[in-house]
């Protein structure tokens, strides 16, 4: 029940800024092209800053083994993610660039920060910095390649000079390295990491409220696509890493973030390539509200048999 009401909490929180975003769009505060400039700066500003910042953090050597294998497992999720997309999403489909990019990356930050700090506390969100670093490095590479449904390494190249895959790097460094932050600009900075949150959901709401929401829930293929992505793809991923033998705790919030609703970097992506936003937005919304029935499942499965 406890782990219910953590996870219920923090999507009640995202609905109702997510809410605000789309009464902003609808009241003219907020216009279309508005969004584009909100993401680009969700993106290459607020997302790189909250990276930085959550390695900010004590070092610990009895962390670092249990950090190291979150690595691992993460990269594994990502893989046996990233398979499947390929294997239940077929090319011939008209949006399947969204469809792939969104049941592989989660919103393992707004959600899975909170409710892995509920469960573990700080040793577990450390933990799940393993996901989100590797989340931003495959975003920013298999991730907009995906949404541009073109192999390009030189894209790939190019996303290594992003800002968020930037912070991770300095991130890292900063955090083996012990070097913290004076306290002013610490503060500073961390002022930009907490927008993350509500910008990002501010911008999903304006986006969403441009279609009709109302059809979100009459279209089956929106069914399917949700399963994929809250069940079906985060126990793969589970089952496999168990077979390793890994420390339980770390098991644990791997697959938690991997079974977050869709990410909203999907549709940031979409809105600067001009793809099906639409699409994108509906996936979004459908993901997070049905998250609600679908993370206690997960996560009470990972806690009993991890």
């Amino acid at each position: 029940m406890e782990y219910g009401f953590i996870i219920g909490q923090r999507i009640a929180i995202m609905v109702i800024i997510f809410v605000i975003g789309a009464i902003c769009y609808l009241k003219g505060l907020i216009t279309k092209n508005g969004t584009k400039q909100l993401s680009a700066v969700e993106l290459n500003l607020v997302n790189p800053v909250l990276i930085f910042m959550s390695y900010q953090k004590d070092y610990d050597s009895k962390m670092v083994h249990n950090l190291l294998w979150a690595f691992l497992l993460s990269a594994i999720s990502f893989v046996v993610a990233i398979a499947l997309s390929y294997l239940l999403v077929s090319k011939k489909r008209k949006s399947f660039s969204v469809e792939r990019f969104s049941i592989v990356y989660s919103n393992c930050g707004f959600i899975g920060i909170p409710l892995i700090n509920g469960l573990f506390g700080a040793e577990g969100v450390l933990y799940l910095t393993a996901y989100i670093t590797l989340f931003n490095f495959l975003v920013w590479t298999h991730g907009l390649m995906t949404m541009k449904e073109q192999i390009d390494f030189s894209s790939s190249i190019k996303a290594l000079k992003s800002p968020a895959v930037i912070a991770i790097f300095l991130g890292l460094i900063c955090y083996f390295a012990r070097l913290h932050l004076p306290s002013v600009p610490s503060q500073a900075l961390q002022y930009i990491s907490d927008m993350n949150t509500p910008l990002a959901m501010i911008i999903a709401g304006a986006t969403a409220a441009q279609s009709n929401i109302l059809k979100v829930f009459s279209k089956p293929r929106n069914y399917v696509l949700c399963l994929y992505k809250l069940m079906l793809i985060p126990l793969a991923a589970f089952l496999v890493t168990r077979l390793i033998g890994v420390p339980s705790m770390v098991c644990t919030c791997v697959t938690i973030a991997s079974a977050c609703p869709v990410a909203t970097t999907g549709l940031m992506f979409t809105l600067m390539l001009d793809k099906d936003a639409e699409k994108c937005s509906e996936l979004f919304s459908m993901s997070t509200l049905l998250s609600a029935l679908t993370l206690p499942v997960i996560t009470v499965i990972a806690t009993i048999f991890s």
